[in-house]
Protein backbone atom coordinates (compact mmCIF):
# COMPACT_ATOMS: atom_id res chain seq x y z
CA UNK A 1 0.00 0.00 0.00
CA UNK A 2 1.64 3.21 -1.19
CA UNK A 3 0.64 6.21 0.91
CA UNK A 4 0.91 9.62 -0.71
CA UNK A 5 0.49 12.99 1.00
CA UNK A 6 1.62 16.09 -0.90
CA UNK A 7 1.34 19.84 -0.68
CA UNK A 8 2.96 22.21 -3.15
CA UNK A 9 2.16 25.79 -4.13
CA UNK A 10 2.48 27.09 -7.68
CA UNK A 11 1.51 30.53 -8.92
CA UNK A 12 -2.28 30.43 -8.91
CA UNK A 13 -2.55 26.74 -8.06
CA UNK A 14 -2.01 24.67 -4.91
CA UNK A 15 -1.72 20.90 -4.84
CA UNK A 16 -2.98 19.44 -1.58
CA UNK A 17 -3.62 15.72 -2.09
CA UNK A 18 -3.65 12.60 0.07
CA UNK A 19 -4.49 9.09 -1.03
CA UNK A 20 -3.51 5.42 -0.81
CA UNK A 21 -2.60 3.25 -3.78
CA UNK A 22 -3.26 -0.46 -3.07
CA UNK A 23 -1.98 -3.30 -5.30
CA UNK A 24 -3.26 -3.23 -8.88
CA UNK A 25 -3.82 -0.17 -11.08
CA UNK A 26 -4.56 3.05 -9.22
CA UNK A 27 -5.77 5.64 -11.73
CA UNK A 28 -5.45 9.35 -11.03
CA UNK A 29 -8.51 10.61 -12.89
CA UNK A 30 -9.56 14.15 -13.64
CA UNK A 31 -9.58 16.93 -16.17
CA UNK A 32 -6.45 18.43 -17.68
CA UNK A 33 -4.79 20.79 -15.20
CA UNK A 34 -6.23 19.09 -12.11
CA UNK A 35 -2.80 18.09 -10.77
CA UNK A 36 -2.48 14.46 -11.86
CA UNK A 37 0.91 14.71 -13.58
CA UNK A 38 2.24 16.90 -10.76
CA UNK A 39 1.49 14.07 -8.33
CA UNK A 40 3.21 11.47 -10.50
CA UNK A 41 6.25 13.70 -10.96
CA UNK A 42 6.47 14.13 -7.18
CA UNK A 43 6.37 10.35 -6.74
CA UNK A 44 9.06 9.99 -9.41
CA UNK A 45 11.27 12.61 -7.74
CA UNK A 46 11.06 14.95 -10.75
CA UNK A 47 9.30 17.53 -8.54
CA UNK A 48 10.39 18.35 -5.01
CA UNK A 49 7.18 19.33 -3.16
CA UNK A 50 7.03 21.88 -0.36
CA UNK A 51 5.67 19.29 2.06
CA UNK A 52 4.83 15.64 1.88
CA UNK A 53 5.36 11.98 2.54
CA UNK A 54 5.45 9.13 0.03
CA UNK A 55 6.02 5.70 1.51
CA UNK A 56 5.05 2.06 1.62
CA UNK A 57 5.98 0.58 4.95
CA UNK A 58 9.71 1.03 5.43
CA UNK A 59 10.18 2.06 1.78
CA UNK A 60 10.23 5.85 2.10
CA UNK A 61 10.68 7.96 -1.01
CA UNK A 62 9.87 11.31 0.56
CA UNK A 63 9.39 12.58 4.09
CA UNK A 64 9.92 16.32 4.35
CA UNK A 65 9.55 16.26 8.14
CA UNK A 66 12.54 13.92 8.40
CA UNK A 67 14.50 15.47 5.54
CA UNK A 68 14.17 12.38 3.30
CA UNK A 69 14.11 13.10 -0.44
CA UNK A 70 15.41 10.14 -2.44
CA UNK A 71 16.92 11.01 -5.81
CA UNK A 72 14.94 9.72 -8.81
CA UNK A 73 17.46 7.02 -9.76
CA UNK A 74 17.29 5.54 -6.24
CA UNK A 75 13.51 5.22 -6.13
CA UNK A 76 13.30 2.01 -8.21
CA UNK A 77 10.42 3.23 -10.35
CA UNK A 78 9.50 2.37 -13.91
CA UNK A 79 8.14 5.41 -15.79
CA UNK A 80 6.04 5.05 -18.97
CA UNK A 81 5.66 8.43 -20.69
CA UNK A 82 3.14 9.57 -23.31
CA UNK A 83 5.68 8.67 -25.98
CA UNK A 84 7.86 5.59 -25.71
CA UNK A 85 11.14 7.55 -25.43
CA UNK A 86 13.14 4.59 -26.69
CA UNK A 87 16.80 4.89 -27.63
CA UNK A 88 16.73 5.29 -31.43
CA UNK A 89 20.17 3.72 -32.00
CA UNK A 90 19.32 0.53 -30.09
CA UNK A 91 17.21 -2.42 -31.23
CA UNK A 92 14.09 -3.42 -29.35
CA UNK A 93 16.03 -6.21 -27.63
CA UNK A 94 18.73 -3.73 -26.58
CA UNK A 95 16.13 -1.23 -25.32
CA UNK A 96 14.60 -3.98 -23.20
CA UNK A 97 18.00 -5.03 -21.92
CA UNK A 98 18.69 -1.43 -20.91
CA UNK A 99 16.00 -1.80 -18.27
CA UNK A 100 17.72 -4.84 -16.77
CA UNK A 101 20.97 -2.87 -16.30
CA UNK A 102 19.27 -0.81 -13.59
CA UNK A 103 17.72 -3.73 -11.73
CA UNK A 104 19.40 -4.08 -8.32
CA UNK A 105 21.28 -7.32 -7.71
CA UNK A 106 19.09 -9.82 -5.94
CA UNK A 107 15.88 -7.88 -6.61
CA UNK A 108 12.90 -9.93 -7.87
CA UNK A 109 12.69 -9.35 -11.59
CA UNK A 110 10.52 -10.36 -14.50
CA UNK A 111 11.78 -12.95 -16.97
CA UNK A 112 12.66 -11.39 -20.33
CA UNK A 113 10.94 -14.17 -22.27
CA UNK A 114 7.74 -13.85 -20.27
CA UNK A 115 7.63 -10.07 -20.75
CA UNK A 116 8.24 -10.43 -24.49
CA UNK A 117 5.42 -13.00 -24.75
CA UNK A 118 3.00 -11.02 -22.60
CA UNK A 119 3.49 -7.87 -24.69
CA UNK A 120 3.57 -9.65 -28.05
CA UNK A 121 6.86 -8.06 -29.11
CA UNK A 122 8.82 -11.17 -30.13
CA UNK A 123 8.71 -10.30 -33.87
CA UNK A 124 10.01 -6.80 -33.10
CA UNK A 125 13.20 -7.67 -31.21
CA UNK A 126 15.61 -6.95 -34.07
CA UNK A 127 13.94 -3.72 -35.21
CA UNK A 128 14.91 -0.19 -34.24
CA UNK A 129 12.32 2.31 -32.93
CA UNK A 130 12.08 4.15 -36.28
CA UNK A 131 10.53 1.00 -37.76
CA UNK A 132 7.85 0.68 -35.05
CA UNK A 133 4.31 2.03 -34.86
CA UNK A 134 3.27 4.20 -31.93
CA UNK A 135 1.53 1.26 -30.28
CA UNK A 136 4.55 -1.00 -30.74
CA UNK A 137 6.84 1.64 -29.19
CA UNK A 138 4.59 1.84 -26.14
CA UNK A 139 4.62 -1.94 -25.72
CA UNK A 140 8.41 -1.89 -25.76
CA UNK A 141 8.43 1.00 -23.25
CA UNK A 142 6.20 -1.05 -20.94
CA UNK A 143 8.58 -4.00 -21.23
CA UNK A 144 11.62 -1.85 -20.49
CA UNK A 145 9.93 -0.47 -17.38
CA UNK A 146 9.01 -3.97 -16.17
CA UNK A 147 12.52 -5.34 -16.69
CA UNK A 148 14.10 -2.71 -14.44
CA UNK A 149 12.66 -4.60 -11.45
CA UNK A 150 10.65 -1.59 -10.25
CA UNK A 151 8.76 -1.48 -6.96
CA UNK A 152 6.18 0.76 -8.65
CA UNK A 153 5.31 1.62 -12.27
CA UNK A 154 4.22 5.16 -13.19
CA UNK A 155 2.25 5.67 -16.41
CA UNK A 156 1.52 9.30 -17.34
CA UNK A 157 -1.31 9.23 -19.92
CA UNK A 158 0.54 6.55 -21.91
CA UNK A 159 -2.18 6.38 -24.59
CA UNK A 160 -2.73 10.12 -25.08
CA UNK A 161 -0.44 10.38 -28.11
CA UNK A 162 -2.03 7.41 -29.91
CA UNK A 163 -4.96 7.31 -32.32
CA UNK A 164 -8.02 5.20 -31.51
CA UNK A 165 -6.76 2.14 -33.38
CA UNK A 166 -3.44 2.16 -31.52
CA UNK A 167 -5.23 2.70 -28.18
CA UNK A 168 -7.36 -0.36 -28.90
CA UNK A 169 -4.14 -2.27 -29.59
CA UNK A 170 -2.47 -1.24 -26.32
CA UNK A 171 -5.32 -1.44 -23.78
CA UNK A 172 -5.39 -5.27 -23.62
CA UNK A 173 -1.68 -5.26 -22.72
CA UNK A 174 -2.32 -2.91 -19.81
CA UNK A 175 -5.12 -5.25 -18.72
CA UNK A 176 -2.65 -8.15 -18.74
CA UNK A 177 -0.18 -6.01 -16.82
CA UNK A 178 -2.85 -5.35 -14.18
CA UNK A 179 -3.84 -9.01 -13.91
CA UNK A 180 -0.53 -10.85 -14.31
CA UNK A 181 2.19 -8.64 -12.81
CA UNK A 182 2.60 -8.07 -9.08
CA UNK A 183 4.09 -4.55 -9.45
CA UNK A 184 1.54 -1.85 -8.52
CA UNK A 185 0.82 0.79 -11.15
CA UNK A 186 0.01 4.49 -10.70
CA UNK A 187 -1.72 5.50 -13.94
CA UNK A 188 -2.73 9.02 -15.03
CA UNK A 189 -5.73 9.50 -17.31
CA UNK A 190 -8.55 11.87 -18.21
CA UNK A 191 -10.31 9.21 -20.32
CA UNK A 192 -13.36 7.65 -18.66
CA UNK A 193 -13.10 4.62 -20.96
CA UNK A 194 -9.51 3.90 -19.90
CA UNK A 195 -10.41 4.29 -16.24
CA UNK A 196 -13.42 1.99 -16.53
CA UNK A 197 -11.38 -0.73 -18.24
CA UNK A 198 -8.16 -0.61 -16.23
CA UNK A 199 -8.65 0.78 -12.73
CA UNK A 200 -8.51 -1.35 -9.63
CA UNK A 201 -8.79 1.88 -7.66
CA UNK A 202 -9.81 5.35 -8.87
CA UNK A 203 -8.48 8.52 -7.23
CA UNK A 204 -10.58 11.41 -8.57
CA UNK A 205 -8.66 14.71 -8.67
CA UNK A 206 -10.15 18.18 -9.04
CA UNK A 207 -8.38 21.48 -8.53
CA UNK A 208 -5.35 19.84 -6.93
CA UNK A 209 -7.41 17.91 -4.35
CA UNK A 210 -8.69 14.36 -4.02
CA UNK A 211 -12.48 14.42 -4.19
CA UNK A 212 -13.09 10.65 -4.09
CA UNK A 213 -11.26 7.33 -3.94
CA UNK A 214 -12.50 3.77 -4.38
CA UNK A 215 -13.28 0.99 -6.89
CA UNK A 216 -14.03 2.10 -10.44
CA UNK A 217 -17.73 1.13 -10.31
CA UNK A 218 -18.19 3.06 -7.07
CA UNK A 219 -16.44 6.28 -8.10
CA UNK A 220 -17.59 6.44 -11.72
CA UNK A 221 -21.15 5.59 -10.70
CA UNK A 222 -21.43 8.44 -8.20
CA UNK A 223 -23.41 11.32 -9.80
CA UNK A 224 -22.05 13.75 -7.22
CA UNK A 225 -18.45 13.35 -8.43
CA UNK A 226 -18.11 13.26 -12.26
CA UNK A 227 -14.41 14.28 -12.27
CA UNK A 228 -14.32 14.48 -16.07
CA UNK A 229 -17.62 16.37 -16.36
CA UNK A 230 -21.17 15.37 -17.25
CA UNK A 231 -20.32 14.70 -20.90
CA UNK A 232 -17.98 11.87 -19.83
CA UNK A 233 -20.35 10.44 -17.21
CA UNK A 234 -20.91 6.70 -17.32
CA UNK A 235 -21.13 3.72 -15.02
CA UNK A 236 -19.24 0.42 -14.99
CA UNK A 237 -20.99 -2.95 -14.94
CA UNK A 238 -19.35 -6.32 -14.37
CA UNK A 239 -20.87 -9.10 -16.45
CA UNK A 240 -20.13 -12.62 -17.65
CA UNK A 241 -20.20 -13.83 -21.25
CA UNK A 242 -23.24 -16.11 -21.55
CA UNK A 243 -23.33 -16.94 -25.27
CA UNK A 244 -22.38 -15.87 -28.77
CA UNK A 245 -25.22 -15.71 -31.28
CA UNK A 246 -25.20 -16.29 -35.02
CA UNK A 247 -26.39 -12.76 -35.76
CA UNK A 248 -23.10 -11.29 -34.47
CA UNK A 249 -24.24 -10.43 -30.95
CA UNK A 250 -22.77 -11.55 -27.65
CA UNK A 251 -25.15 -12.11 -24.75
CA UNK A 252 -23.91 -11.23 -21.27
CA UNK A 253 -25.29 -12.13 -17.88
CA UNK A 254 -25.22 -8.91 -15.84
CA UNK A 255 -26.53 -9.77 -12.41
CA UNK A 256 -29.20 -11.98 -13.96
CA UNK A 257 -30.14 -9.40 -16.60
CA UNK A 258 -29.36 -10.29 -20.25
CA UNK A 259 -27.23 -7.65 -21.91
CA UNK A 260 -26.54 -7.79 -25.67
CA UNK A 261 -23.42 -6.27 -27.24
CA UNK A 262 -21.70 -6.49 -30.61
CA UNK A 263 -19.54 -9.64 -30.76
CA UNK A 264 -16.98 -9.77 -27.94
CA UNK A 265 -13.89 -11.91 -28.55
CA UNK A 266 -14.00 -13.69 -25.19
CA UNK A 267 -15.04 -17.25 -24.38
CA UNK A 268 -18.34 -17.99 -22.62
CA UNK A 269 -17.85 -17.72 -18.88
CA UNK A 270 -15.33 -14.88 -19.18
CA UNK A 271 -15.79 -11.99 -16.79
CA UNK A 272 -15.62 -8.50 -18.24
CA UNK A 273 -16.27 -4.83 -17.54
CA UNK A 274 -18.68 -2.77 -19.58
CA UNK A 275 -18.88 1.02 -19.41
CA UNK A 276 -22.33 2.35 -20.21
CA UNK A 277 -22.10 6.03 -21.16
CA UNK A 278 -24.78 8.12 -19.46
CA UNK A 279 -25.73 9.87 -22.71
CA UNK A 280 -26.57 6.47 -24.25
CA UNK A 281 -29.24 5.67 -21.65
CA UNK A 282 -32.90 6.65 -21.87
CA UNK A 283 -35.43 6.14 -19.09
CA UNK A 284 -39.04 4.95 -19.07
CA UNK A 285 -41.56 4.84 -16.22
CA UNK A 286 -43.05 1.61 -17.66
CA UNK A 287 -41.31 -1.30 -19.33
CA UNK A 288 -41.20 -0.17 -22.97
CA UNK A 289 -42.65 -2.33 -25.74
CA UNK A 290 -42.10 -2.22 -29.47
CA UNK A 291 -38.56 -0.76 -29.30
CA UNK A 292 -35.59 -1.76 -31.43
CA UNK A 293 -33.31 -1.52 -28.35
CA UNK A 294 -32.54 -4.95 -26.88
CA UNK A 295 -31.18 -3.92 -23.49
CA UNK A 296 -33.78 -3.00 -20.89
CA UNK A 297 -32.65 -2.84 -17.25
CA UNK A 298 -35.31 -2.43 -14.56
CA UNK A 299 -34.13 -0.48 -11.55
CA UNK A 300 -34.84 2.11 -8.91
CA UNK A 301 -33.85 5.78 -8.93
CA UNK A 302 -31.18 6.44 -6.32
CA UNK A 303 -30.50 10.12 -7.05
CA UNK A 304 -31.40 12.91 -9.48
CA UNK A 305 -28.75 15.61 -9.92
CA UNK A 306 -29.68 18.69 -11.99
CA UNK A 307 -26.72 20.29 -13.75
CA UNK A 308 -25.87 23.94 -14.27
CA UNK A 309 -27.41 23.85 -17.75
CA UNK A 310 -30.44 22.05 -19.16
CA UNK A 311 -29.24 18.56 -18.22
CA UNK A 312 -29.54 16.23 -15.26
CA UNK A 313 -27.79 13.03 -14.18
CA UNK A 314 -30.00 10.23 -12.86
CA UNK A 315 -28.42 7.40 -10.85
CA UNK A 316 -30.31 4.13 -11.13
CA UNK A 317 -29.62 0.99 -9.08
CA UNK A 318 -30.25 -2.21 -11.04
CA UNK A 319 -29.51 -5.90 -10.53
CA UNK A 320 -26.62 -5.43 -12.98
CA UNK A 321 -25.16 -2.55 -10.93
CA UNK A 322 -25.31 1.24 -10.90
CA UNK A 323 -26.38 2.88 -14.17
CA UNK A 324 -26.24 6.61 -14.92
CA UNK A 325 -28.52 8.40 -17.38
CA UNK A 326 -27.89 11.89 -18.74
CA UNK A 327 -31.24 13.43 -19.69
CA UNK A 328 -32.73 16.91 -19.79
CA UNK A 329 -34.14 18.48 -16.66
CA UNK A 330 -37.38 18.91 -18.59
CA UNK A 331 -37.56 15.13 -19.13
CA UNK A 332 -36.77 14.45 -15.47
CA UNK A 333 -39.59 16.77 -14.42
CA UNK A 334 -42.03 15.34 -16.99
CA UNK A 335 -41.36 11.82 -15.70
CA UNK A 336 -41.59 13.02 -12.10
CA UNK A 337 -38.31 11.28 -11.29
CA UNK A 338 -37.43 11.06 -7.62
CA UNK A 339 -35.41 8.77 -5.36
CA UNK A 340 -37.12 5.43 -4.78
CA UNK A 341 -39.10 5.42 -8.03
CA UNK A 342 -39.04 2.27 -10.19
CA UNK A 343 -38.02 2.95 -13.81
CA UNK A 344 -36.43 1.14 -16.75
CA UNK A 345 -33.11 2.03 -18.38
CA UNK A 346 -32.89 1.43 -22.12
CA UNK A 347 -29.50 1.00 -23.82
CA UNK A 348 -28.98 0.49 -27.55
CA UNK A 349 -26.79 -2.53 -28.26
CA UNK A 350 -24.65 -0.75 -30.84
CA UNK A 351 -24.08 2.30 -28.63
CA UNK A 352 -21.57 0.41 -26.44
CA UNK A 353 -18.19 1.03 -28.06
CA UNK A 354 -15.47 -1.61 -28.20
CA UNK A 355 -13.21 0.75 -26.22
CA UNK A 356 -15.70 0.52 -23.32
CA UNK A 357 -15.47 -3.27 -23.04
CA UNK A 358 -12.55 -4.97 -21.31
CA UNK A 359 -11.54 -7.90 -19.19
CA UNK A 360 -12.28 -7.70 -15.48
CA UNK A 361 -9.36 -7.62 -13.06
CA UNK A 362 -9.43 -7.50 -9.27
CA UNK A 363 -11.96 -5.05 -7.88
Amino acid sequence: MLEVSLRHAFAGFTLDAQFRAPPGVTVLFGRSGSGKTTIVNAVAGLLSPDEGRIASGDWVLLDTDRGVRLRPHRRRLGYIFQEGRLFPHLTVRQNLAYGTWFAPKGAPREDMGRVVEMLGIGPLLHRRPAALSGGEKQRVAIGRALLSAPRLILADEPLAALDEARKAEILPYFERLRDEVSVPILYVSHSASEVARLATTVVAIEGGRVIAQGPAAEVLGDPAILPAGAREAGAVLTARVAAHHDDGLTELDAGGIPLFLPRVALAPGSLLRVRIAAHDVILSRERPEGLSALNILPGRVQDVRPGDGPGAIVALDTAAGRVLARITRRSAEALGLRAGMDVHAVVKTVSVAAADIGTSGAG
